[in-house]
């Protein structure tokens, strides 16, 4: 049976006005992160992403994702699911470890179009209200949306009240459309959510352009919103919300301590101390703890990581010694110093394209230097991860004068040398996906396993047989 009680009265009473959010995000919004993120003023708190159908069947993995105690409440679990009857099992399983599920609707990542949920549910309608539909009407706890925007504000719009009218009973938006990640994120459109503010009758939460928790006021103030969620904003500083930049070593001190008292994998452990670290470890006389910390095998190995990152900065923190990195370096364009929690800040996406074409400008040079005449292929010809290298150290030379591969026309990749469309395997994939076609090189066959599931239907309805297609895997239906 459906909630008894109303969306605000939820909102109101049952998770307490809440103001400040904590971003439900993929192994970082753990259970000891969760924990001291409300001792710095958070509110409200997630679950990490959840797979409903991994949740279903895999006791284990329900078992470690709804660890949670007393003062790690109220929560929300969230899940991401494409099946109605699989998301309900999943949200049923919940029920009593949390005071509402959340669908995720804006995941943008690659692993989400693979798997057919998150953002890349948005342009279906019909299942995405019958999924809210059915957990409304059948669980007793409600059910809240994370979406991210269309570029219309109209069809923005639409698709809220949709959500709305299935039974949603608190809405978070993110101001991106699902194109914006990664080097591309750019900035959230704050206009959009006002829109989907006055347009629906729930609490709406706004997410996106969250670094300081003067962003929080002036979010609110502009949108009407109400309550702010932070991801990125949260990870490099966990006190955001309390208006504060602790030292990053008591920060993280606090947090081991933490996962003492409840564990959790080291890999969670590890990504948050590079977030935190972020400023801290570019120096170049840190550099040996980044891979000291990138390396190591026990919660110890990482406990010395922060000792040693406290003895090395802290005679520049009490005054010791005088702080002054170069002129030049990222470190002394900071608003504060390096051992004080704050934010990282993403280039804006037309000066990264202008960063790449540097890079292959300058890999072209290299490669004429060094009399390699062959065509310079696109981003000078380089992995993802060789780029990434490059922008650290523009200094650094890899190997020249080699057979050029050509490249992916989607991405920085080498592509396949037999695809049809001259495409990585992993672009050519999306692409054989998205426009319904094969491409016998990387053995890809889209087209036609999905002829075959139709005619396989229809022959089945007729009580027929069909011929199996060879070469394809017959049970996989696009």
């Amino acid at each position: 049976m459906p909630p008894t009680i109303s969306p605000w009265e939820f909102w109101r009473a049952t998770l307490k006005s809440p103001r400040y959010i904590l971003a439900p995000m993929v192994d970082a919004s753990e259970l000891p992160w969760r924990l001291l993120s409300r001792r710095y003023a958070t509110d409200l708190a997630y679950t990490p992403m959840l797979h409903a159908p991994t949740f279903v069947r895999d006791t284990r993995y329900r078992r470690e994702n709804l660890a949670s105690c007393a003062e790690d409440r109220p929560l929300i679990v969230q899940f991401c699911a494409n099946d109605p009857d699989i998301f309900l099992q999943a949200a049923q399983l919940a029920v009593g470890h949390c005071d509402a599920v959340d669908l995720n609707l804006g995941c943008p990542q690659t692993i989400a179009k693979r798997g057919h949920y998150g953002a890349f549910l948005q342009d279906e309608w019909d299942l995405v209200a019958k999924m809210v539909q059915l957990v409304h009407k059948e669980l007793t706890i409600p059910i809240t949306c994370k979406v991210r925007i269309f570029e219309d504000i109209n069809k923005t719009i639409e698709y809220a009240q949709l959500l709305e009218k299935s039974g949603c009973y608190a809405l978070t938006v993110h101001g991106r459309t699902r194109d914006q990640k990664g080097p591309l994120t750019g900035l959230a459109s704050w206009k959009h959510i006002k829109a989907v503010k006055e347009a629906v009758k729930i609490p709406v939460i706004a997410n996106g352009n969250i670094q300081y928790l003067a962003d929080v006021e002036r979010c609110i103030e502009m949108t009407g919103v109400d309550a702010v969620m932070t991801a990125e904003g949260n990870l490099t500083n966990p006190a955001l919300f309390a208006g504060t930049q602790p030292l990053v070593w008591d920060v993280a001190q606090e947090y081991l301590e933490l996962t003492n008292e409840y564990p959790c994998p080291l890999s969670y452990i590890r990504g948050h101390l590079f977030k935190m670290f972020h400023h801290c470890l570019s120096w170049d006389k840190s550099l040996h703890l980044r891979e000291v910390l990138a390396k190591g095998s026990t919660p110890e190995e990482l406990k010395t990581v922060v000792d040693n990152l406290k003895e090395l900065y802290l005679p520049y923190q009490s005054g010791a010694q005088e702080w002054s990195p170069p002129a030049d370096h990222s470190l002394a364009k900071l608003p504060f110093p390096p051992w004080q929690c704050q934010p990282y800040v993403r280039l804006p996406p037309e000066e990264h394209v202008e960063k790449m074409k540097n890079i292959a400008t300058q890999m072209k040079r290299a490669r004429e230097e060094a009399g390699d005449n062959q065509q310079d292929p696109p981003q000078g010809g380089l992995s993802k991860k060789k780029l990434k290298k490059l922008a650290k150290n523009p200094n650094k030379q890899f190997r020249v004068g080699r057979e050029v591969l050509q490249i992916c026309n989607a991405c920085p990749n080498p592509m396949g040398v037999k695809c049809k469309y001259s495409l990585c395997k992993t672009c050519c994939k999306s692409k054989c996906y998205t426009d319904n076609l094969n491409c016998e090189g990387h053995g890809i066959m889209i087209q036609l396993r999905r002829q075959y599931a139709q005619e396989k239907a229809r022959a089945t309805e007729n009580g027929e047989k069909v011929e199996k297609v060879e070469n394809v895997k017959t049970d996989v239906l696009a």
